[in-house]
Parts: structure tokens; C-alpha cells; sequence
């Protein structure tokens, strides 16, 4: 199994994409959903954020975006924090996923990353990366569309990300964006159809059981030699 990563900056079209991939029955682990899993009440990572910023939990005990999105924009500090506080379960909770997923036996799975080249951490793992752009006032304009936000908080949370030409320059395959669904939906098609006929699902296969191979036949030469185990291998 290997894995695809697609991603992009707030209101850029990252759930078109996930959707196409999704409506044609590959698994997509969105990285957003889990975010939002590991903070609610309760949650070891909800514990954590009342302590540091108990300001922005509602009477309700629920996380309040809204109020949190304010804090952490405006503060880089804050924001590294949150970061510190979120991003490892985050991560564990993807790696055990991508795990679920190579047991059962999936030729690949996408994970939906928004911070892929900001954070690092899965990139070694990735095989192929996607990303969504468009132009930065279309960016600015849906994401003040779908919120409260007032064009210079808008603003401020899209510059607050790598700008998207830099990330494009590091994929595999660019989705533009900045036309209609219509079009982003024949683009990500596209790639799908290359992925699903890449046979690296297969060269990954046969490097695993090589490696298993290797390893138990390590193990019997070494307890041929030094009979570290009490029992035949």
C-alpha cells in the first residue's frame, strides 16, 4: 500500500478533491475530522487546551472555534502551542489509521493533510502529493463566505500558511482550483486514474515480504549460532 497526501491552504478546495477520491470508493483520512475527534470534552487534548486556554471553552464544555481561531491567529505563540498540544495525537491517530487500512489490504489510501509541508512529519512516508490552489483573493473570498470573518481576519489566516505556489512547486500533481467544480472534479479524475494504475502498491508488497524474509532468516541463522532462543525456530 502506499499513500497519497493532498493538500493546499484554507478555502482552496481541498474537500472537491477528497470528495472525487472518496465518491470512487478510496479511502480518504482527513486529517481536519480527526482534529476535530481529538478535541471534544473530555478528550485528553481538550484537557490540555481548557488548562493553557480555558477562555475558549464554552459553557457547553464544547471548543469554541470561533474564539480559539481569534487566539491563535493573532498570537504565534498561542498557535505553537495549540500546535504542540494537537499535533502528536493528531498524528497518532493517522499512522493507526494508514495502518487499519494496510492489514486490510488497500492497494493506497489518501490522507487530506493541510499542513503537510508545514509540519514535516509524514512526508517520508508520502508517495505521491496533490495540491489544491487557486488565486489568494478567491482563497480570501470563500473563506469569508463560509465564516464570520471580516476580510482582514480572512486575510490574516491565509497569509498565516506556505503560500501556495511554494507547495505546488514541491507536488507531484497540481489541481488548479480557480474555475468551476466542474473543472476541479476532471482534473483530480485525472490524477485518480494515474493512481489506480500505478503498480507501486505492488513493489511495496514485495519489499515488505523481502524484508520479512530477511529478518526471520536472521533470526534462525543467529540462533543457530548462538542458540539465543530455547526453542526451535
Amino acid at each position: 500500500m502506499f499513500l497519497v497526501a493532498i493538500t493546499g491552504g484554507i478555502a482552496s478546495g481541498k474537500s472537491t478533491v477528497s470528495n472525487v477520491f472518496k465518491a470512487n470508493g478510496i479511502t480518504v483520512i482527513d486529517a481536519d475530522v480527526i482534529a476535530r475527534q481529538i478535541v471534544e470534552p473530555g478528550k485528553p487534548a481538550w484537557r490540555r487546551i481548557k488548562e493553557v486556554f480555558p477562555e475558549v471553552i464554552g459553557k457547553n464544555r464544547e471548543l469554541d472555534r470561533d474564539a480559539l481561531g481569534k487566539l491563535i491567529f493573532n498570537d504565534i505563540e498561542k498557535r505553537r502551542v495549540l500546535n504542540e498540544i494537537t499535533h502528536p495525537e493528531i498524528h497518532r491517530r493517522i499512522f493507526l489509521d494508514i495502518f487499519k487500512n494496510l492489514v486490510s489490504g488497500k492497494n493506497y489510501v489518501v490522507l487530506d493533510l493541510p499542513l503537510l509541508f508545514e509540519t514535516g512529519v509524514l512526508l517520508d512516508f508520502i508517495h505521491k502529493v496533490i495540491t489544491v490552489t487557486c488565486d489568494q483573493e478567491k482563497q480570501i473570498s470563500r473563506l469569508i463566505d463560509r465564516t464570520s470573518l471580516c476580510f482582514e481576519e480572512a486575510e490574516k489566516r491565509v497569509k498565516s500558511q506556505m503560500p501556495l505556489d511554494k507547495k505546488c512547486e514541491k507536488s507531484n500533481f497540481v489541481v488548479d482550483n480557480s474555475g468551476s467544480a466542474e473543472n476541479t472534479i476532471a482534473q483530480t479524475k485525472q490524477i485518480l486514474n494515474i493512481l489506480n494504475k500505478s503498480k507501486q502498491h505492488w513493489k511495496i508488497r514485495v519489499y515488505m515480504i523481502l524484508t520479512l524474509i530477511a529478518f526471520f532468516a536472521l533470526v534462525i541463522w543467529l540462533n543457530t549460532i548462538f542458540n539465543i532462543f530455547p526453542f526451535n525456530v
